[in-house]
């Protein structure tokens, strides 16, 4: 019957952490969105259609902008989790 009420909010920090963690899971989704694009695009001899080289161009892109994306949230995450009171890291 002595249960601690739960609080109504997060730290900053660890709400900050667990939306990066969010970003993080959601990177492979946008990836097979992103990449499923060219597929829509028109092919052939009509009219606006786009080129191989330009599809190459548009997928490796995409791939290098996920990959920093993907650096750059690893590395925030890794900052965040450094220090972190109760993790058991402490100078004790």
């Amino acid at each position: 019957m002595n249960e601690k009420p739960v609080p109504l909010f997060l730290e900053r920090r660890s709400y900050r952490q667990r939306r990066l963690m969010d970003a993080a899971r959601l990177l492979p989704l946008l990836a097979a969105v992103l990449w499923g694009v060219p597929l829509l695009w028109p092919r052939g001899g009509t009219e606006g259609a786009v080129s191989m080289s330009t599809a190459i161009l548009y997928l490796f892109g995409v791939w290098v902008v996920l990959a920093v994306l993907a650096f750059l949230i690893s590395r925030k995450l890794a900052d965040d989790g450094e220090g972190a009171p109760g993790d058991g890291e402490g100078g004790q």
